[in-house]
């Protein structure tokens, strides 16, 4: 764990960086035994609590179940007392407050304790939307109250930038899974007047060079791809595509399949690399 501490000891001032950094580190050791024996020789590391923290809860995501919430949120705790300036603790506790189906007003209370740190953070964002929205413990009335909010406040280039995007692939998916006649006409999705104006927005800017420069810039080209060609906008999609250069993120691809399978095949279409 030594270079994982030296990686996150760098990035300790960059708070979009360092969320980042914890939450696919998270994800990659959410089966290792590594960020918990960390956090157990060094009780102290915030850095070393938030990691082990996050990797139980992908952990606990993936198998639909908790197995210690208590000691995430008291690890979580912890790692806040030892860096107050620190977001990740807080968007590690957001995380945690869905699994659990915990109330509105507290989430909204970590939500903020999170933006009160870094205000344009990505995952606490794109958490808070999954949060709101009907398959978790809001409505999808909520959703579109959240996301013309952010939309109104956010900068086009902020990190947390695709959060408009993701809640309208998020709305896209949940037609595609009513199957049926349902999911075969779900590209009519994108003829709406807010999905087209949401993928209007993003195709115009996102993949000019120098546009973006958040740490998961590549994950919000993936997704903007993704619905290019979802609502049959190849040309829009080839210079995408090219910006991407096979960086492939795992979602939203995955809901289609492998997502490199899934991601290539969509490539080819668009006809970038031609």
């Amino acid at each position: 764990m030594a270079q994982i501490s030296r990686l996150l000891d760098q990035s300790r001032a960059d708070w979009d960086r360092r969320t980042h950094q914890l939450s696919v580190l998270a994800y990659r050791l959410s089966e290792s035994h590594g960020p918990r024996a960390w956090a157990t020789r060094e009780p102290h590391n915030a850095s070393a609590l938030v990691l082990s923290a996050w990797a139980q809860l992908e952990r606990g995501r993936s198998r639909g179940r908790l197995e210690d919430a208590a000691g995430i949120a008291d690890s979580c705790l912890r790692a806040a007392e030892l860096a107050p300036e620190d977001p990740t603790p807080w968007v590690v506790l957001l995380g945690l407050s869905r699994l659990e189906r915990r109330g509105q007003p507290e989430v909204f209370g970590l939500w903020n304790e999170a933006l009160t740190r870094d205000r344009w953070n990505r995952e606490a964002h794109l958490s808070m939307l999954r949060y709101l929205g009907p398959e978790e413990m809001g409505s999808r009335i909520q959703v579109l109250d959240f996301v013309d909010a952010v939309r109104a406040r956010t900068p086009s280039n902020a990190p947390c930038a695709a959060t408009e995007l993701t809640a309208q692939v998020l709305q896209y998916h949940s037609v595609l899974s009513l199957g049926g006649v349902e999911a075969l006409l779900a590209r009519n999705h994108w003829s709406q007047a807010s999905a087209a104006q949401a993928l209007d927005r993003a195709a115009h800017t996102w993949a000019q060079p120098g546009f973006f420069h958040h740490a998961a810039a590549l994950a919000d080209l993936n997704l903007l791809a993704y619905a290019l060609m979802a609502a049959e906008r190849r040309g829009e999609a080839r210079p995408v595509f090219e910006a991407i250069n096979g960086t492939v993120a795992a979602w939203p691809w995955n809901v289609g399949g492998d997502p490199v399978s899934e991601f290539e095949k969509a490539r080819i279409r668009s006809g970038a690399g031609v």
